[in-house]
């Protein structure tokens, strides 16, 4: 029987300190740990490939789960890459606009907020600029007929705007409750969990080895999927604590290193 472990692990919240979003130096030694006696471990994020920043690279994991399963990469090698064509995010750029909401596409190789008008949501505005603090090229025009995307977020300010943009983008996506009026659309069959079983069959591994690590809404179907679900103990949702194998503690506060020594990596 294979004896190695693979573990899966969310990013904001998780991997950070639900705090300040920093990386708790207690979750990068217990990872590289639990990696040197020999089990897999890897980063399962809605985040695009691009939006992976440097620091958690530096971590020292086996590979990533990119774009809610559409994007995987094991030892710095491109395993699978899921997108959409033109057509589809020029209809989902029409109904966005339609129904007046900021929209935010994502793919492996950039990220771009639909500007033709000015952003309204709040937190579309901070996201915006938090990109631009971090240099990234939101340039690419969405018309141009090369651009594509992997997935996309939006912000609305009235139920009666998600319920019109739905009827277009029901057709393609899976919409990810993300709390507020944020919500997050992943194309349909491809997830967090089909990630995972992607790589499970790459391994060779069998379902009671898989141990995934989160604190939100769309670490969902990962923590359904895994034999052994790991939820942060700053984690808010109710539905998220009973699907837990094990309640660890908060990310500012070891959790990571926490449950890695209880199920035994380190």
């Amino acid at each position: 029987m294979n004896k190695r472990k693979i573990a899966f692990f969310d990013i904001d919240g998780t991997l950070t300190s639900e705090r300040d979003g920093s990386i708790p130096d207690s979750a990068v030694l217990a990872i590289r740990e639990a990696r040197a006696n020999g089990n897999l471990m890897f980063i399962n994020t809605g985040r695009c490939y691009q939006n992976l920043e440097e620091r958690f690279r530096a971590i020292g994991f086996d590979g990533y789960v990119c774009g809610c399963g559409t994007n995987i990469y094991y030892d710095n090698k491109e395993l699978l890459y899921v997108h959409q064509s033109h057509e589809t995010v020029m209809e989902i750029l029409g109904q966005a606009r339609k129904t007046d909401i900021d929209i935010l596409f994502e793919s492996r190789q950039e990220v771009v907020f639909d500007l033709a008008r000015p952003l309204r949501h709040p937190d579309a505005k901070r996201q915006y600029y938090a990109f631009r603090e971090r240099h990234y090229d939101m340039s690419h025009a969405l018309e141009a007929e090369d651009y594509i995307c992997d997935k996309f977020v939006i912000w609305y300010e009235k139920e009666e705007q998600l319920a019109e943009f739905r009827k277009v983008s029901d057709s393609y996506f899976d919409c990810i409750d993300r709390g507020g009026t944020f919500r997050e659309f992943v194309p349909y069959h491809y997830s967090k969990a089909t990630g995972i079983q992607f790589l499970l069959d790459y391994f060779k591994l069998p379902a009671e080895n898989t141990y995934g690590f989160g604190d939100s809404n769309n670490d969902l179907p990962m923590l359904d999927y895994v034999a052994n679900s790991v939820v942060m103990g700053n984690a808010e949702k109710k539905e998220l604590f009973e699907r837990a194998s094990y309640v660890t503690g908060k990310a500012s506060e070891g959790g990571i290193r926490q449950a890695l020594e209880y199920y035994h990596f380190i």
